[in-house]
């Protein structure tokens, strides 16, 4: 039985002036000092409706299920009251609280939430454990002792499994986004997880929906839960045009600049997410000749004030901010807010692009975004009932031709403004010197007046011209179907030769290309699986040593055959027996003989051809057969 509570979060708009029904403050909550410090540090006062309706039940020691969006505060609802309960305890190096979560971008979300929340608590660790990382640091870490340990099923259960997990002490249970691990798969995993735990623990469930699967776990597992409904009401501005960029992180200080210098605007915010972050892309921003400036939370208080007042009178255009820096922040002149770091949550969203279209005036809020983030965005429109429209970059033709039209100007407003006659007389006495042209002096001038910056913008690596086609939607007249998705900038699609038929799973295909072409995860864009093979984003410049590596590469035993995707071919090349993208497989001869230098990276299939066997269940990783090998889960 749930015992059901309904908490209406109001219109949570833009305008920080914006009444709030809320007045309950955090200091009412009787949370442990060093907990309530650290909230203090982060510029909470007030709880979102949520952790209102949600802390002083945990704090009772009540299980709690927990209804709400994403971007509602989840992550301190449960976190905060799980520190000042276990600040309560005698000081130990066991795993006191467990979080799961189904993705790893969730896990380190929240083990950065809790690390921040415990900054104050001496000798309190939190470890994030997640499937395609290395396992070495996070058995150390667990050897160690981690009080928190938050991380997604599959390698939970990997580490209960080899004994470097013990719950035996878990106090505190926390299944975060439990719609989304169920609707991955995760149910199975979830279930043998919670087998494991003490029956006498305390357990906060939250999910945005309701389906059956939850109410029975919630049934089985939960002891006489309060059921807590949040409904987020979160708006954004009407006057804010929102639009997004799919661009990989090594390209978004180009995207950046290619924005500034093709559309009109007056003062810019740039948030990202950490404090590191402001002064390494202030300063990058500045080497570019853009009046930029960062405030964090490090600065000092007298600092930051001088800094937004340079900014809200034309010294600065751009300020480069954490969401807790920005707090308050007042502007009129912002005319563009960009996301360089897409945030976690959608109240720090709609906060964030509530920095401009104040006052009647219009704003823009421009969005980057990678192909694994596109969850966020999806919640972001879901919560602010808004769609976000996708833009494209700015040509790099426009954007050089702006430059080379402003720096006519400036000749032309030098020749008419400045004295120029003693570097006449220097370039005249040059040229009786020397065997150049005028021409040639008036170049070298120009190179030392950039100071070694380019002139010219060079192109992000780009798909080719049929993909780009393809992906907005134009049609090749070979009935090509093409990506599903819009093409990410930077990446090109590339077709594997593995897909549904054997049985492959999106980690098996992360981990084979990233282990063999020597690629980070975050450069894997988005991964389709079709019937007879799949298409990946990656990077559009792959080295050849890259793609001779992915070439040899087989998973389930079979080579991938890494190469770009070009469409469906045209008709008489399939009917002669060719290899067909979309179908026609009469002339792809299976080769399962491995030769030397290939890897082999497993499916789901079970047939161990030499290489690795991955387990129902994972989804990250790769366990060598015959071997006791870490696997690789997510």
């Amino acid at each position: 039985m749930l015992d059901t509570v309904e908490n209406t979060d109001t219109a949570a708009t833009a305008a920080p002036e914006a009444a709030e029904e809320n007045q309950v403050l955090f200091t009412d909550f009787g949370l442990d000092a060093r907990v309530l410090q650290a909230l203090v540090d982060v510029g909470y006062e007030k709880p979102s409706p949520i952790q209102a309706a949600t802390i002083p039940l945990l704090l009772e020691g009540r299980d709690v299920v927990g209804l709400a969006q994403t971007g509602t505060g989840k992550t301190a609802a449960f976190a905060v009251p799980a520190l000042s309960l276990m600040a309560g305890l005698p000081a130990t190096k066991d795993t006191q609280i467990l979080v799961l979560a189904p993705t790893r971008e969730l896990a380190l979300q929240s083990a950065d939430a809790f690390a921040s929340y415990a900054k104050h608590m001496d000798n309190f660790t939190v470890l994030p454990v997640y499937g395609g990382s290395a396992y070495g640091p996070q058995l150390a870490g667990l050897r160690r002792g981690a009080q928190v340990v938050v991380g997604t099923p599959g390698r939970v259960i990997d580490h209960i499994s080899k004994g470097s997990l013990d719950l035996s002490n878990l106090q505190y249970l926390v299944l975060d986004e439990a719609d989304e691990m169920l609707r991955m798969g995760f149910a199975e995993d979830v279930e043998q997880i919670l087998a494991t735990t003490p029956a006498d623990k305390q357990v906060a469930l939250f999910s945005a929906t309701m389906p059956g699967a939850i109410r029975k776990i919630a049934k089985k597992y939960l002891n006489n839960p309060a059921e807590i409904t949040v409904k987020s009401k979160t708006t954004t501005g009407a006057n804010t045009r929102q639009r997004y960029v799919q661009v990989m992180g090594p390209h978004k200080l180009d995207a950046m600049t290619r924005i500034l210098e093709s559309e009109d605007y007056d003062g810019v915010i740039a948030f990202v997410r950490t404090k590191m972050a402001t002064e390494d892309l202030a300063d990058k921003l500045k080497a570019r000749g853009y009046l930029a400036a960062a405030i964090n939370g490090d600065i000092p208080q007298q600092q930051r004030e001088r800094t937004v007042e340079a900014l809200r009178s034309g010294k600065i255009d751009i300020l480069v901010a954490t969401d807790v820096a920005a707090r308050g922040l007042d502007v009129e002149r912002i005319s563009h807010v960009i996301n360089y770091d897409i945030p976690h949550d959608t109240e720090s969203y709609v906060h964030r692009i509530g920095r401009t279209g104040r006052a009647g005036r219009t704003g823009d809020a421009i969005l980057f975004m990678t192909p694994r983030e596109k969850y966020l965005l999806r919640a972001i429109e879901k919560a602010t009932r808004q769609p976000v429209e996708h833009m494209q970059l700015p040509s790099i033709d426009i954007v050089n031709n702006k430059r080379l039209a402003k720096f006519s100007e400036q000749i032309t407003e030098t020749l008419a403004s400045e004295d120029v006659s003693v570097f006449r007389d220097l370039v005249t006495t040059y040229l009786a010197d020397h065997d150049v042209t005028a021409e040639e002096v008036a170049a070298a001038l120009a190179v030392m007046a950039q100071g070694g910056r380019p002139l010219l913008m060079e192109e992000i690596p780009q798909a080719p011209a049929r993909q780009r086609e393809r992906s907005e939607g134009r049609n090749d007249g070979n009935g090509s179907r093409g990506p599903t998705r819009p093409l990410t900038e930077g990446n090109a699609t590339y077709r594997i030769a593995v897909g549904r038929r054997q049985r492959v799973m999106p980690g098996s295909i992360v981990g084979a290309i990233a282990n063999e072409g020597g690629l980070s995860s975050a450069q894997i864009g988005g991964i389709d699986i079709r019937a007879d093979h799949t298409l990946v984003e990656l990077p559009a410049d792959l080295s050849q040593d890259q793609l001779r590596a992915l070439s040899r590469t087989r998973i389930g035993g079979e080579l991938i055959h890494l190469e770009l995707d070009n469409g469906r071919k045209p008709a008489r090349e399939r009917e002669s027996g060719g290899f067909n993208d979309r179908g026609d497989r009469g002339g792809f001869k299976k080769d399962f003989k491995k030769r030397d230098g290939e890897r082999s990276f497993g499916d789901r299939s079970g047939s161990d051809r030499g290489g690795f066997k991955k387990r129902d269940g994972d989804r990250g990783g790769f366990k060598p057969a015959g071997t006791r090998a870490p696997r690789f889960r997510d």
